[in-house]
């Protein structure tokens, strides 16, 4: 069940566009207030669902003037955004991560892209996006451009039902814009560990309910292949020291998944 509140004081900024910014959270409490400052003047609603956050979350987005919904279980990213996409009122939707941010030179981009859209044009847009790895912007390893489809049309677009790695699926044509979308994805050692668990349990999860059976080597071999396919092939070796830390990172990663799918006996 969801839970609803109201935000602590109505936004006061016009006009603002017939848009409503979706962002999921579960204590991202050094995250939220900026990822919408970052939409504040552009979005006319801005829906926080949260997943039981302990640390103050919720407050804070409050506080920002975001309108906050709580959900008790977790049924995966895919589900958990569509639900987050059900609350939203406007026509059109951008879908955040706490850690991500819109430029003000990615705000004025969307702002003309719904414009022209709205009289007869695509029903959803890609962008460009530039993520941070502990303080490092990460032009390889695969990560960038790191194109994503998070502007759309509400009644034309929805979320896969995938557990991890989900994607926007859309009814129209699609258009690229310019400009970045930051993401601040790894700023503490720490977020990395809690990351690679985090995916790497619902990665084998999906897998389990799939019936995918793995045999003993395939941890290790998909290990193996990660840091080769993020080092090597995608040239992590340009970012240097980063770029060798984010090829362990998926190489330990794509281990797990395969070792806990295989530990749970599929």
């Amino acid at each position: 069940m969801i839970e609803v509140s109201s935000p602590a004081a109505s936004l006061e900024c016009s006009p603002r566009l017939p848009l409503t910014v979706t962002i999921l959270t579960r204590n991202e409490r050094h995250n939220i207030a900026d990822c919408i400052a970052s939409v504040q003047s552009l979005a006319s609603q801005i829906v926080v669902l949260d997943n039981a956050s302990t640390d103050g979350t919720t407050d804070i987005a409050r506080a920002a003037g975001a309108e906050v919904h709580v959900t008790a279980d977790w049924p995966g990213f895919g589900p958990q955004k569509n639900r987050a996409l059900s609350l939203a009122t406007q026509p059109w939707v951008l879908s955040l991560d706490a850690d991500e941010r819109v430029t003000p030179e990615l705000a004025a981009e969307i702002a003309a892209a719904i414009a022209s859209s709205d009289r007869g044009g695509c029903a959803g847009f890609r962008m460009p996006r530039l993520s941070q790895f502990l303080g490092h912007w990460v032009r390889h390893c695969g990560w960038y451009p790191d194109y994503v489809l998070r502007l759309f049309r509400r009644e034309a677009g929805r979320f896969s039902d995938n557990l991890v790695h989900e994607r926007v699926i859309v009814d129209g044509e699609i258009g690229t814009l310019a400009h970045h979308l930051l993401h601040y994805s790894y700023t503490e050692v720490r977020q990395v560990e809690d990351k690679v668990q985090r995916y790497a349990r619902a990665g084998a999860t999906e897998m389990a309910l799939r019936g995918k059976r793995v045999s003993p080597l395939k941890p290790w071999i998909n290990g193996g292949w990660a840091f080769v396919r993020t080092y090597l092939l995608r040239r992590g070796f340009l970012d240097g020291a980063t770029g060798a830390a984010i090829a362990r990172m998926n190489a330990r990663s794509a281990f797990l998944k395969y070792a806990l799918l295989r530990r749970a006996g599929a």
